[in-house]
Formats: structure tokens, C-alpha cells, sequence
């Protein structure tokens, strides 16, 4: 009989081929988001992805990059982690707070206590100049003064310490603040990031609701990204983001909030729009990018005309909003699918 440890050593090693052969047919990138996903879906541990898949592969429908990070997208867990990680951070900003309050109450009651012992010190040592004698009920006065003294400069030290552990707590909550800022911003394009639309989008979508107003959502994708990044390299590729990063950043405004999602992917918020209204504006901005002409600067050759598809809906349309980002999703598919450059309104 086989041992239970080999078996369960051998339906690893079948889930771990079967993850890279998977990977390996889809010609997916090995990152850590894209292994997690496909052995959540491979080893039935997530069935809604397990499900997701099956149905891909039915279809005949292609399973790339762009299809994985829809799914990652769309799946509600996301927003618990990142709020579940929000909430974590307000506790330790809230933790580092209250322990540089209370650190500010002891060194100034040690201030206080130090200043007071040490007068009392200096007038018990006028006092015994006085006495010829000076041990008193048989102390030795000068020896109470010494270990009084001493007593007094261990305080200062203490005080001492206290002063820099209150300096470096201040200088660790700004550190956090400035790196809750940097945590919301994307480092290529220096739009806000995934991580900061997926907030905003939460908090517009509750407004939007409250205050009866439209909200829409539209994801914009690069067209043949990836022959840009093969034809001119990697660099190149990244300043063609930063381009069209900056083309788009020209719309954002109290009404209109930019972000890139990841990749050649990017998404806007139109506040107060309907997904008509949104498509007039985001199309001005494709119109744009579509006249102009783009020059290698590393090397002098031409990009060429550089194109985005986008796909809009509107999240007030249904009662579930994150719904809205699965339509926008599947009108961006529509715009690739029926030529780019394009806008689809789902």
C-alpha cells in the first residue's frame, strides 16, 4: 500500500505541472497575482474560478492576460483585502497616536518630577552646609544627597530616551502617512492607482446613489501594446503609457477620475455623466491620440499611430455596482474584438 505522504507528494507534483502547463499554453506571465489565480482555479480551491475558466475554454475564448485581470478585478474578495489592509493600517496609525501621546504625558510629568527632586536635592544640601554634623538620626546626609544625585541623573537619562522614542514615533507616522500616499499612486504614470480607484470608486458610487446622479465607468486599452513593447522594447512601451497617461490626465477633473489599472489598461469615473455623455468626452480624447504621430526618441524611428479601444457603463444603472465594471469590461472586449480604436457603450 502506498504511503499517504507520497500520494499527497504526487497530486503536488501533478497540480504544479499542470499549473505550468497551463501557463505555458496561455502564454501567461509568471507573476504571483497569475499563479494564484490559475491554482486557485486548478486545484478547485476557488470555484468560482474554477468555473470562470471552464466556461473560457468551452467558449473557445481566449484566456490572457487581460481576461485574468478582469477576473482579479471583478472579484469582490479584492475589496475586502485591501479594506481589510486599510483598516490595519488605521489601526497602527491609530496605535502610533496614542502611544506618542502617552509618552509626551510621561515626559513631561518626568520633566516636572526631575525639576522638583532637584530643587529638593539642592536645599537638603544647603541645609547640611549648616550642620557640622552631618549625619542626621545616624544618615550619612552626604550619602543621601550622592544617591539622590544619582537618582536625578538616571531620570535625565530616562527623560532623555523618552524625548527620541517620541521623535522617531512622530517621524514613523509620517513616514506611513507619506507611504499611504505612495501606496495610492502609480509609479510609471503617476496617476492614481488601481488601489486608489478601487476606493473611489466604492466611495462615488454610494454618492452617486445618495445624491440620485449618473456615474460611469470606462476601461481604455492600448491597441497592439504588446507589438509596441516587441518592436521598439520594454522602455519605449513605457513612455508610450506615460503619453497616453498624460493625454487622458488632461479630462481629469472634480468630474472625471483617472487611473491607471494595470498594464495598458486604464480607467475613468465620469461623476454626474451618463455613459452617453461620458462617450462624447472620452471619444474627444481617443480622437486626439488617434492624429497623433509618435517618434522613437531613443532612436529616431516612428511609432506610428498609437490607439486605445475603451468600454463604458453606467454603474447607476444597477443595483449592484460593481456589475458596472463587468459591462464596461465586456464593451472594452466588444472594441478590440470589432476593430479598436474605438468606444464601446455597453
Amino acid at each position: 500500500m502506498e504511503p499517504a505522504g507520497s500520494r499527497a507528494m504526487e497530486e503536488r507534483r501533478e497540480l504544479l505541472d499542470r499549473i505550468t502547463a497551463f501557463i505555458v499554453k496561455h502564454d501567461l506571465a509568471v507573476t504571483s497575482a497569475n499563479m494564484a489565480a490559475v491554482c486557485g482555479a486548478m486545484s478547485g480551491a476557488n470555484g468560482q474560478l474554477s468555473e470562470a475558466f471552464a466556461k473560457r475554454e468551452i467558449a473557445g475564448e481566449p484566456i490572457d492576460q487581460r481576461w485574468l485581470d478582469t477576473i482579479s478585478r471583478l472579484d469582490p474578495g479584492t475589496n475586502d483585502r485591501m479594506s481589510e489592509l486599510e483598516k490595519l493600517m488605521d489601526r497602527l496609525e491609530y496605535s502610533l497616536m496614542r502611544f506618542t501621546q502617552t509618552a509626551k504625558s510621561a515626559q513631561d510629568e518626568t520633566s516636572d518630577g526631575r525639576e522638583a527632586l532637584g530643587a529638593q536635592i539642592n536645599a537638603i544640601a544647603d541645609a547640611t552646609k549648616s550642620i557640622e554634623d552631618d549625619a542626621v538620626g545616624g544618615v550619612d546626609m552626604a550619602d543621601v544627597i550622592e544617591l539622590s544625585r544619582a537618582m536625578l541623573a538616571r531620570i535625565e537619562q530616562v527623560e532623555t530616551a523618552m524625548e527620541r522614542s517620541q521623535a522617531e514615533t512622530q517621524e514613523l507616522r509620517s513616514n506611513l502617512a507619506k507611504a499611504r500616499i505612495e501606496a495610492d499612486v502609480d509609479h510609471l504614470t503617476k496617476l492614481p492607482n488601481r488601489r486608489a480607484f478601487e476606493r473611489r470608486f466604492a466611495s462615488a458610487a454610494t454618492e452617486a446613489r445618495d445624491k440620485g446622479e449618473p456615474l460611469s465607468v470606462a476601461f481604455c486599452d492600448v491597441d497592439h501594446f504588446k507589438s509596441v513593447n516587441d518592436t521598439h522594447g520594454h522602455d519605449a512601451g513605457d513612455r508610450i503609457l506615460v503619453a497616453i497617461a498624460s493625454t487622458l490626465n488632461e479630462i481629469a477633473n472634480d468630474e472625471c477620475f483617472v487611473s491607471r489599472h494595470g498594464g495598458e489598461e486604464f480607467v475613468l469615473l465620469f461623476y454626474g455623466l451618463d455613459k452617453d455623455a461620458a462617450w462624447r468626452k472620452l471619444d474627444v480624447v481617443r480622437r486626439v491620440m488617434a492624429r497623433k504621430m509618435l517618434m522613437n526618441r531613443e532612436t529616431g524611428k516612428p511609432f506610428g499611430r498609437i490607439t486605445f479601444s475603451g468600454g463604458i457603463a453606467e454603474v447607476t444603472e444597477d443595483a449592484d455596482s460593481r456589475s458596472a465594471l463587468s459591462r464596461a469590461d465586456a464593451a472594452l472586449y466588444e472594441a478590440k474584438s470589432t476593430g479598436r480604436n474605438q468606444i464601446v457603450v455597453q
